[in-house]
């Protein structure tokens, strides 16, 4: 299954106002989470009107399965995390999307959910550069860097 810009998607104005996109795998946009506090990353599936993993035929949830194993793996290894949360939750945005964020003991919400905990903390665009250089080379060719 292969997303493409055809397919009439596009991305929640809320994922576009906290986000930055930065990346296209087979099925999903990658995106950084505007909060420097944490490497926060989030994959979106690139099909319109997708709320939920099982609207996905099988060949697409074992995709997404894939994409998100291997953002998850290159983000812990890229940023040394004690602990990677995955999460789709949906109550705020509807639109499909799966939030992985690598903690760390002593990060600025630990042990506690990182929503609301904080107020977010936008990258400078140094800051920004540096994330995205350890992440990058981790992913694969897959992914098309935006």
């Amino acid at each position: 299954m292969q997303a493409d810009s055809t397919s009439g998607f596009s991305l929640h104005a809320q994922l576009a106002a906290d986000c930055a996109v930065i990346a296209d795998a087979p099925l999903s946009r990658l995106l950084l989470m505007n909060d420097a506090q944490y490497p926060w990353f989030i994959l979106v599936p690139r099909i319109a009107g997708l709320r939920e993993i099982y609207e996905l035929d099988t060949a697409g949830q074992q995709l997404l399965l894939a994409e998100s194993v291997a953002l998850g793996r290159a983000a812990m290894q890229a940023y040394g995390g004690d602990k990677l949360n995955v999460a789709a939750l949906g109550n705020m945005v509807p639109q499909l999307h799966l939030h992985h964020i690598v903690r760390h003991h002593g990060d600025a919400a630990w042990p506690a959910p990182v929503w609301g905990r904080h107020p977010a903390v936008p990258y400078t665009p140094e800051q920004r550069s540096e994330r995205l250089a350890k992440l990058g080379p981790l992913l694969g060719a897959d992914w098309r860097w935006l």
